[in-house]
């Protein structure tokens, strides 16, 4: 399964870092691609995730989950 959200405030590769460090921790999650010009976020996973807790984690690396997409 793939999901596709918009994260705002990311500016650097710290900020992606940060980013695939925190949703690459939720359960289920095979993988994350950060892209950073576009502000996008890629998660794989190998069940349907929670929005909440991509925002969470999303939220945790200092950011916000601004829209989430299939």
């Amino acid at each position: 399964m793939e999901t596709v959200y918009t994260v705002k405030g990311m500016t650097c590769g710290h900020c992606v870092s940060s980013v695939s460090a925190e949703v690459g921790k939720i359960d289920g999650v095979t993988g994350v691609q950060v892209d950073l010009a576009s502000g996008t976020v890629t998660v794989t996973s190998s069940s349907t995730l929670a929005q909440s807790a991509v925002a969470a984690a999303v939220d945790e690396a200092g950011y916000e989950l601004t829209e989430a997409r299939s």
